[in-house]
């Protein structure tokens, strides 16, 4: 049987979506695009869109790609795909520590092969978890999730544009607080994690927090906005957030007004999941979605969730671009003209933490003054075979300019990523410098930093000098 993509669980939680008031979404900005179909430049949704620096793509599912008439929509029309459900936990995991990626590598073959972007969709939902970690607790569950984005982002390491990183992990409602799951209960830190995790095993790959019910400026995306400002703040790596845009017969009318404001803080927008229920204004509000990506400079891309109207999993909504026959409706059209007659700027690229090796010269030996100074605590995620490490400094009764943590690591481990940090070595004792945006700690502040690696993690007390 076939998984249930993210917004088509068995449960109540999707028709809330179409209720709430539904968002205009828009196209997006991406600085380097791969020409997507050899039809001519405007011609089609994908070679518009990469006029225009940005992606047009389409959700696909593997077992579709011997229909000829969908396959065809896809490589004539699209520039980029999302696999539905190939790339989610139960697909690629279903036995803990044996992976599975058919499916997954099915649809990226396909991508290579017709030149189009990939969108990695989902390393860590509440939802679609293979029954073993529904089981797991606390410590065992975390351990297991970081090990599942570290095989699945290695395993794709290189193929893929943007992962979803983390899928729907804020509640409905009025609160603007994180959903209560199994994953959150593992401690609050757990999307940092899987962050740091993942840029760890694919440092090229853009990562992503995707969430619905957020296309306007709600206690919902408030508090997902309020999470993008502090990770940007503290350096966790988050390079775009992901509007998935399921909406009704209307849009809310500060839609591009939020997308905006979540471009300021200095992250790419995608409109990911993209359908609108057919009716009167489907072809409008297709229309406006687009322009309003359109005018958001980081807004570098839209992800239509199927192709035909039978591919949709809103049965009867009618809600895509190409009807049950695979014919173009006027809301294609509509898209079409909007991206025809769209800009053609090029957004700010992003880029990952510093990898400039660290200065040669060792760290000060002159301990510093008493009740100044900075201080170092570590905690460890393991593995079997594997291991991420976060670091935490803290200053002082004096502000510090510039940090050394010093790490003894187990005989035969190796450091195989870090972040917001520079790393002199990778195995011994690592001094481990800070990089230009977290080199400054107000006195009594504190800053993170982390490291992955292979064997066993760290133990004991770090040292930490200033300077």
């Amino acid at each position: 049987m076939e998984h249930l993509p993210d917004h088509r669980e068995p449960r109540t939680r999707s028709r809330l979506r179409l209720l709430a008031p539904a968002a205009a979404s828009a196209i997006a900005v991406v600085a380097v695009v791969a020409a997507a179909t050899t039809a001519s430049a405007g011609t089609t949704l994908g070679a518009s869109a990469a006029e225009k620096g940005r992606y047009f793509g389409a959700a696909v599912a593997a077992y579709k790609l011997s229909d000829s008439q969908y396959v065809g929509i896809l490589d004539r029309e699209f520039n980029a795909i999302t696999p539905e459900n190939e790339m989610k936990w139960d697909a690629t995991e279903p036995t803990q520590g044996q992976f599975r990626y058919t499916g997954g590598d099915q649809i990226v073959s396909h991508a290579q092969a017709h030149n189009m972007r990939v969108r990695g969709h989902t390393l860590l939902w509440h939802s679609q978890e293979p029954g073993w970690a529904q089981n797991l607790s606390s410590s065992a569950l975390r351990s297991a999730m970081m090990n599942h984005v570290t095989q699945v982002a290695t395993h794709y390491k290189g193929k893929i544009y943007a992962w979803d990183v983390v899928n729907e992990a804020f509640a409905d409602g009025g609160t603007g607080a994180r959903r209560d799951s199994n994953l959150q209960r593992t401690g609050n830190d757990w999307i940092e994690v899987a962050f740091r995790t993942a840029r760890a095993a694919d440092p090229g790959a853009k990562l992503c927090y995707n969430d619905y019910n957020t296309d306007g400026v709600n206690a919902k995306s408030t508090g997902v906005y309020n999470m993008v400002r502090d990770f940007k703040a503290r350096g966790v790596p988050i390079d775009c957030v992901g509007f998935q845009s399921h909406l009704g017969t209307g849009m809310p009318s500060d839609y591009q007004a939020n997308l905006q404001r979540f471009a300021d803080l200095g992250v790419d927008v995608q409109i990911t999941e993209l359908d609108i229920e057919q009716g009167s204004n489907q072809a409008t509000l297709y229309g406006n979605v687009t322009k309003a990506c359109l005018a958001v400079s980081r807004c570098t891309g839209i992800t239509v969730w199927g192709i035909r109207d039978s591919d949709s999993w809103r049965t009867g909504q009618n809600p895509l671009l190409f009807d049950n026959s695979g014919n173009k409706k006027p809301a294609y059209t509509a898209v079409l003209n909007a991206l025809n007659a769209g800009g053609t700027t090029t957004p700010p690229t992003t880029t990952a933490p510093p990898t400039t090796p660290p200065p040669s010269s060792p760290p000060p030996s002159t301990p510093p003054p008493a009740g100044s100074g900075c201080t170092a605590t570590l905690s460890v995620q393991s593995w079997t075979g594997g291991f991420v490490t976060n670091v935490h400094v803290t200053a002082g009764s004096a502000p510090v300019n510039g940090w050394t943590v010093r790490i003894a690591l187990p005989a035969g481990t190796v450091v195989t990523g870090t972040w917001s940090a520079q790393a002199g070595g990778t195995s011994g004792t690592v001094d481990f410098r800070n990089v230009d945006y977290n080199a400054h700690i107000a006195a009594g502040g504190s800053t993170d930093f982390g490291f992955q690696g292979n064997g066993v993690g760290p133990s004991g007390t770090p040292t930490c000098t200033v300077g």
